[in-house]
């Protein structure tokens, strides 16, 4: 990975706003937790298909699983998809420029996987503070 991907750049953004929020890295891809894993980025299908150079892998609210999963731009990850996780390419196979995301929506994703797996204590300081943009 090189910083000067401008998706990971937006997506590091949003995910650092969140509390107690950290970057690192699993299997050379830039990974964002707390003290678990709550966004993955480029981390895409099983085996041999296609990986988009922009994914977005988080574990999406219980009640927006189902709506996420019958949309076409979601995917099942290989290993995580077993359990709960969901993926999409933010560039969508490079015809979306990073200006063109919706990146409203990202964050929206990433606060609710956020909210599933980071403690309590700072999904409270999440909520006694704004919301991310």
């Amino acid at each position: 990975m090189t910083d000067d991907d401008p998706y990971l750049a937006r997506l590091r953004t949003i995910c650092l706003a969140l509390p107690g929020a950290v970057e690192g890295s699993s299997h050379g891809r830039p990974v964002f937790r707390t003290t678990k894993a709550f966004v993955n980025y480029r981390y895409g299908p099983k085996g041999g298909e296609h990986r988009p150079d922009h994914t977005l892998v988080v574990l999406p609210d219980p009640e927006d699983e189902a709506a996420l999963r019958a949309d076409e731009r979601f995917f099942v990850p290989a290993y995580l998809g077993s359990a709960g996780w969901l993926g999409t390419d933010l560039s969508d196979g490079g015809a979306t420029a990073p200006d063109a995301v919706d990146w409203a929506e990202v964050a929206e994703l990433v606060e609710a996987s956020y909210r599933r797996t980071a403690p309590a204590r700072l999904v409270r300081e999440l909520d006694a503070g704004e919301a991310p943009a």
